[in-house]
């Protein structure tokens, strides 16, 4: 053999030597043999002996090579073969990684690193070498192994039990325990369930259920503290060693267990047992601890994925169902549906147009909605479609569509729109619209009927009491007149006061007649109103007599309200005489109750008026009351509970009527024995009071002082009268018979301080009109309206306008003459 081919076997011994020389010094030798390849006697060191669980003294006198081999993991000895071969054949050096059985039973990873040495006929001879412990080497590098797979593994699945049942091999498989698992903990934190686990024996007992924490032992209350409890030994630890025969059981002689936290709370727990005492490390913890996270992130995810996935069904199913109702109505409706454009192009039409108009949906796509609107209908037809296009509101919108007959239907429309759309239904209509035609037509037949009737009473009652009045007035004229051809002026004086008296008693009789129509004028200010009842105290003591107690309370601080003082008074009488003909003959007890009442919306619907502040003004006595069937008629024109001839049946309806106009209500509440309460609301008045009321004395006669006055009257003994009268007191007076002979008086006329206007004129005008032409002509002229009824378009709905007034007829000339006065002067 040459010495260059000395020299180059000898380089691989070299450095195999340099090798070995370091892994000595480095300290991680686990041993070193010598194989004599002729002979088959290997021999070792002790390291190396205790390495391979082996017989020292045996390996030191040396051994069979195939004594040495039975050690190696089975896995790893064919690969361990291969390599001794090839380094047999060749010569030089020699290198494995493989696992020893240790004398625990089980495996060390070791890296034996050696070297061939030839003999002359290029034979193995020796085979010395060296083994060094890279079993914390190995155990990093399959850990991370591990964890790269449970990754690549998790990445795969969805079903949060799949993740766990992976994690739990990979782990245990990797640590190499018995068995590993996962657990959830209920919100109590007082059981834990194991869904599933991995067993390394086939057939093995699974912990799969659920455990209370109290059964095994207090390491559970580390757990809780989110602390990683590691036990080599159950025996031995004082955390267990009350639950040593319940846990050996389960085949639990060591465990490892991690807790999952959430919110800081105990959720959840990845466990590993171990059949034998099991020394955990660091390495051990650190690695399962990663494998936790992973599985409890992993599991997290798959349960968020499974609800979201759980969810999107549920909202899919929804979604089918509201579509296969959404079907179901609009194939099944009998209104119209469709949708539309906001220019009325449709796009989409249900089959109703089919069985309602006789359209189909082809001949309806594409055409506009207006052209099958009826002419008439048109612009508030596309005023509706504006305000859904300007998203104002959702109009309901009635109309005629046309039928493919050529007829028209009523159609009533709710539309709204929606994604640059009209979305509308229509109802046809055309048949209660007609039923409600037939109903106008019947109530407006009742309503004549009803109006028959009411004449036929008031000829049985208000002409029997006006025929009473004027016999009285006819009786005293005609006695003063018999007097005055005698000569006799002695006593004149009576009869004309009775007469006049019975003209009073007439006018009375017709301000409820225009109160019952509700047509009467007002003349509303500012009213202290308590103040009004306590000056109608003692005349309302002596109406109704001795034998009724009266008693007037109310509240101090009453609000004002702005109404017609003498109608209050009017009605506040009537209902007190109301009052006391209930208490006959034995009387009681009437009560005048004044309150402030404030009306929130419920309250003022409840009374037909609008929420708000009001005075409450109430009537209570103790008289036989009323049934519900007749305290319901009780407003009700001519309706009257008293004796034939004693009453017109028109009193709660006058007040009735005032309380509407002056913008309240009258209410009553009454039961038989036990006495009626009518209550008038009166809306209050927020400003001052112009002027206290009180009595106010009988006006005397107010004389001019020169200023022009424009009569105008139809009537001519009552013109020539009003005339004589105003000329007596000093005014200048223009006369005019009608409408158009006082516009030319006005026109042709200088001065004039005040217009005294009949409201009923023939000509072609009314007294209102030529108010109106007047005050054109000259602005500001007062006007005094008289009238025995007062129109509510000739007065604007019962208020008059500033600078106007009305005195109604029959008239005092003294009241009259006053008013002028006032007129003239303001």
């Amino acid at each position: 053999m040459s010495s260059l081919h000395v020299r180059t076997s000898l380089l691989p011994i070299a450095r195999a030597e340099e090798r070995l020389q370091l892994a000595l010094d480095a300290g991680a030798v686990a041993g070193t043999w010598f194989w004599d390849v002729a002979q088959d006697r290997f021999t070792g060191d002790r390291r190396f002996a205790q390495c391979f669980s082996l017989d020292p003294d045996m390996l030191d006198k040396g051994v069979p090579l195939a004594d040495v081999v039975q050690s190696i993991h089975p896995e790893d000895e064919p690969e361990v073969q291969r390599k001794v071969r090839e380094a047999l054949a060749r010569g030089g050096p020699y290198r494995a990684e493989y696992r020893v059985r240790q004398p625990g039973g089980g495996y060390r990873w070791i890296e034996a690193n050696g070297a061939v040495t030839l003999g002359e006929d290029g034979r193995a001879a020796s085979f010395p070498g060296v083994l060094v412990d890279i079993e914390t080497r190995k155990q990093a590098e399959i850990r991370q192994g591990a964890l790269l797979a449970l990754g690549d593994r998790l990445r795969g699945l969805d079903d949060a039990q799949d993740i766990v049942t992976a994690a739990s091999g990979i782990c245990g498989r990797t640590v190499g325990v018995m068995r590993a698992g996962y657990a959830t903990i209920d919100t109590a934190q007082e059981h834990a369930d194991v869904t599933r686990d991995w067993n390394r024996d086939a057939g093995a007992h699974s912990v799969a259920g659920r455990y209370r924490f109290a059964h095994f032992g207090s390491f559970i209350e580390d757990l809780r503290r989110g602390e990683v409890v590691a036990i080599p030994d159950v025996a031995q630890d004082p955390r267990t060693a009350g639950q040593v025969e319940q846990l050996w059981h389960l085949r639990i002689r060591a465990l490892l267990n991690v807790p999952l936290m959430r919110d800081g709370a105990l959720a959840g727990l990845f466990l590993l047992h171990d059949d034998a005492p099991h020394a955990w490390t660091s390495d051990d913890i650190a690695f399962v601890r990663g494998v936790a996270d992973r599985t409890w992130s992993a599991v997290a995810t798959a349960q968020a994925v499974a609800e979201l996935r759980a969810v999107n069904g549920a909202l899919e199913r929804e979604v089918q169902a509201r579509t296969a109702d959404r079907n179901r109505l609009w194939n099944l409706s009998n209104d119209l549906m469709l949708v539309a454009r906001f220019d009325g192009e449709i796009l989409a039409a249900n089959p109703a147009w089919e069985r309602v108009l006789g359209w189909t949906e082809p001949a309806l796509v594409g055409r506009r909605l207006f052209d099958l609107v009826h002419p008439d209908d048109l612009a508030h037809t596309r005023a509706g479609t504006q305000l859904l296009a300007a998203d104002s509101g959702a109009p309901v919108i009635e109309n005629r569509c046309l039928h493919q007959d050529g007829s028209y239907r009523w159609i009533s429309w709710s539309a709204s729109p929606g994604d640059g759309l009209i979305v509308a239904a229509g109802r046809d209509v055309s048949q209660v619209r007609a039923q409600a035609e037939s109903l106008r037509r019947a109530e407006e037949q009742l309503r004549q009927s009803q109006k028959m009737e009411a004449v036929g009473q008031l000829t049985g009652g208000i002409a029997h009491d006006f025929n009473n009045l004027l016999a009285a007035i006819g009786a005293s004229l005609q006695v003063l007149q018999t007097r005055l051809d005698a000569g006799r002026t002695e006593g004149a004086a009576r009869y004309i006061t009775l007469g006049q008296e019975s003209v009073r008693r007439a006018a009375a009789l017709t301000h409820r007649l225009l109160a019952f129509s509700r047509r009467q004028t007002l003349d509303p200010k500012p009213v202290d109103v308590r103040r009004l009842v306590d000056g109608m105290e003692e005349l309302i003591r002596r109406t109704v007599g001795p034998t009724v107690a009266l008693a007037v309370v109310g509240d101090a601080a009453l609000w004002p309200s702005r109404i017609d003082a003498s109608q209050l008074e009017n009605s506040l009488l009537n209902l007190c005489i109301n009052a006391r003909d209930a208490m006959q003959p034995a009387g009681g007890r009437l009560t005048i109750e004044s309150t402030n009442v404030r009306l929130d919306a419920q309250a003022a619907h409840d009374c037909n008026v609008p929420p708000g502040d009001y005075l409450s003004l109430c009537v209570t006595d103790t008289g036989c009351g009323m049934a519900p069937e007749v305290a319901a008629r009780a407003f009700d024109p001519f309706f009257t509970t008293k004796p034939l001839g004693q009453g017109t049946g028109l009193g709660l309806s006058m007040v009735y009527g005032f309380a509407r106009q002056s913008g309240g209500d009258l209410r009553i509440r009454s039961e038989v024995g036990a006495g009626t309460t009518l209550c008038m609301l009166l809306p209050r008045h927020a400003g001052p009071l112009e002027e206290a009321q009180g009595p106010v004395a009988p006006p005397a006669l107010q004389p001019g002082e020169g200023e022009t006055v424009l009569v105008v009257e139809d009537e001519p003994t009552l013109r020539m009268l009003l005339t004589e009268m105003l000329q007596e007191l000093d005014y200048r007076v223009l006369v005019a018979e009608d409408g158009p002979a006082a516009l030319r008086r006005l026109d042709a006329a200088g001065r004039i301080d005040l217009l005294v206007t009949d409201v009923g004129l023939p000509g072609g005008l009314n007294g209102r009109q030529v108010a109106d032409a007047a005050r054109t002509r000259r602005p500001g002229l007062q006007v005094l309206f008289i009238t025995g009824y007062a129109e509510n378009a000739v007065v604007g709905n019962g208020q008059l306008e500033r600078g106007m007034a009305v005195i109604t007829k029959p008239f005092d000339m003294a009241a009259l003459t006053a008013k002028v006065r006032a007129m003239v002067e303001g």
